[in-house]
């Protein structure tokens, strides 16, 4: 689909030649209670979906080819609906990848899945909005699509024009596909378990900046501290209730993820937070633990 489409036919060859490329990569999840799609990642057995697909350790895997295996769960971020599968095999047609934060309003987007038991069902829409134009009430990122999904397509790939993986599809809200933006596959796969994870101490969620803070921060949102957990990092930081995140480890946070992903790449040692308390600028020192040390 990336050459130039002039008639509705070229349009209809194109999408079915990107989808004969990214079925093979398209995999059937089946966990008990139900199935689902999985995106192979990694020619070496890696398996993208979503949380809600492999709620447990483990899940069967059928690939397109029609061979059957075994999958663990090696890693999982419930807050973004992701999961990481694991089958022992090698060579396996793994999907392109591509950045959902380069996709523009009204770029074409493909889905495949297993809707209603259907295989390899692929349905065409377009990008509604950029990934950082947030809708007031959203929390996450998610790519936004005009894109028919059904049961069966959780966990399958979002892709763009060239067939590139932007997004795991995960739900159907207001009509329209969400999708998780494939470069938090991405991050979850650097992680590889929870417990590599940065770990702070606080419960979170994102806000809308004042317009001045939102000037002088440079950013539109921030993290709203509405609970800090006793002897944590975060409490022997100074933490408090009611603190506004704006940057960590000296770049801006403007999400969770943010936050998260800001901590975990600047690695050991103690990184400094931006913090804004009633409406004055200050900034902390807090020493990030990993979940592996919070468990142990």
């Amino acid at each position: 689909m990336a050459a130039v489409v002039t008639h509705l036919s070229d349009l209809g060859t194109a999408a079915s030649e990107v989808a004969e490329r990214l079925r093979p990569s398209v995999v059937e999840i089946a966990n008990g209670h139900g199935h689902g799609a999985g995106t192979i990642w990694r020619a070496d057995g890696l398996i993208a979906t979503n949380h809600h697909v492999v709620p447990g350790d483990g899940a069967r895997v059928r690939l397109a080819d029609g061979r059957t295996f075994d999958a663990s769960t090696v890693a999982r971020d419930p807050a973004n609906d992701l999961a990481i599968l694991k089958v022992e095999a090698q060579g396996l047609p793994a999907a392109a990848g591509g950045d959902a934060r380069r996709l523009r309003a009204g770029e074409l987007v493909l889905a495949i899945g297993h809707p209603y038991g259907n295989r390899g069902s692929l349905t065409i829409g377009i990008v509604v909005a950029p990934l950082a134009d947030r809708l007031p009430e959203q929390t996450r990122e998610l790519v936004r699509a005009a894109v028919l999904l059904g049961p069966g397509n959780s966990g399958g790939p979002l892709a763009d024009a060239r067939g590139r993986v932007v997004g795991i599809n995960s739900m159907v809200a207001g009509g329209l596909a969400l999708a998780v933006p494939s470069h938090l596959v991405e991050r979850l796969l650097r992680w590889q378990s929870e417990a590599d994870r940065p770990w702070i101490g606080i419960e979170a969620k994102e806000v809308e900046l004042p317009p001045a803070l939102a000037s002088a921060a440079g950013l539109a949102r921030g993290v709203l501290v509405i609970g800090v957990r006793p002897d944590s990092p975060a409490e022997r930081a100074g933490v408090l209730l009611g603190d506004v995140l704006v940057s960590a480890a000296e770049r801006p946070v403007g999400s969770v993820d943010d936050l998260i992903e800001a901590l975990a790449a600047h690695g050991a040692g103690p990184a400094r937070l931006g913090v804004v308390r009633g409406g004055n600028a200050s900034e902390l020192w807090i020493a990030p633990e990993a979940m592996r040390q919070r468990a142990a």
